[in-house]
């Protein structure tokens, strides 16, 4: 007998993997999307300017990762939106989120202590749709596994900048791929985790992973939201690991980046621009003014 079999262990975190996440936990995992919604900046003045605009995107943060994941397997994007009941109640949340008399309900779910428990529940789902991700694909391929299951666990982060064109926002520079979120990655190292687990180089069944990743995922993100940090607990081991294998970066590269990111305050100043370029352009202009003349 297996020594996980043989625990109480064992059998919590079979009981686990087996626990329904419709509707209580998808509940929760709709309020806190709809509440990251709410926080951008300019979305409640978008909701009451452009209320189908708005509910768009409530859709695209409650179920961005299906619809991700449907085109990535050639599957119509619009085919999670048959699942009525999920979608009337992802609905019910971004409205009483946006529109309830007084703020009451946002009022309510927004409270530090209760938040904090639709942000747990709301990992409980994230885990169980990497898993299922990594199952779907299991038949084709190990990249297939990890691209679904990826996408399953992060897809709304990795849809952010489509969802900002449909608030009229366009910043490429938040792009995820460029810079993830612990979410993104910490979906891509659990994809991983599952894939290994799927093909059976990691011994272990996947109800206790399900269960030990789930329990990692909520106590990070708990702690990260009730402490406003955004620190990424996997950047220690990613600055030990990374430059041993990617190489460090070169000091042109780092003083470009801080050029890029510190221009902002020197906006009030700009560099006044080289006197020749400037006689030059003078100089084009009255030669375009002298052949108009003629």
């Amino acid at each position: 007998m297996e020594l996980p079999g043989a625990l109480p262990l064992g059998e919590l975190a079979a009981a686990f993997a087996t626990l329904p996440v419709f509707p209580l936990f998808d509940l929760a995992y709709y309020i806190v999307s709809v509440l990251y919604l709410k926080y951008e900046p300019g979305a409640v003045e978008m909701s009451r300017r452009s209320p189908f605009a708005s509910w768009l995107c409530a859709m695209l943060h409650c179920f961005g990762s299906y619809i991700l994941a449907d085109l990535l397997l050639g599957e119509s994007p619009l085919h999670y939106f048959s699942n009525h009941s999920s979608v009337v109640l992802a609905t019910a949340v971004w409205y009483l989120i946006f529109f309830c008399p007084m703020n009451l309900f946002y009022k309510c779910v927004s409270f530090l202590p209760i938040k904090l428990v639709f942000v747990a529940m709301k990992e409980v789902v994230r885990v169980r749709k990497i898993a299922a991700g990594v199952h779907h694909g299991h038949h084709h391929g190990w990249f297939v596994m990890m691209a679904t299951g990826w996408v399953k666990g992060s897809g709304v982060a990795l849809m952010s900048n489509f969802e900002q064109l449909l608030r009229g926002v366009w910043r490429p520079e938040t792009n995820e791929i460029l810079h993830m979120s612990f979410p993104t990655k910490a979906s891509l190292y659990g994809t991983l985790l599952f894939t290994l687990q799927q093909t059976h180089w990691l011994p272990i069944s996947e109800a206790n992973l399900i269960f030990f990743f789930t329990m990692f995922m909520i106590v990070c993100k708990v702690f990260m939201t009730a402490t406003h940090s955004h620190a990424s607990p996997f950047a220690p081991i990613e600055d030990f690991i990374c430059p041993v294998f990617f190489g460090s970066v070169t000091s042109g590269h780092a003083s470009h980046h801080h050029d890029h990111h510190g221009a902002s305050h020197d906006v009030s100043h700009p560099p006044p621009p080289p006197a020749k370029s400037k006689e030059e352009l003078n100089e084009g202009t009255r030669k375009r003014k002298a052949k108009k003349a003629e």
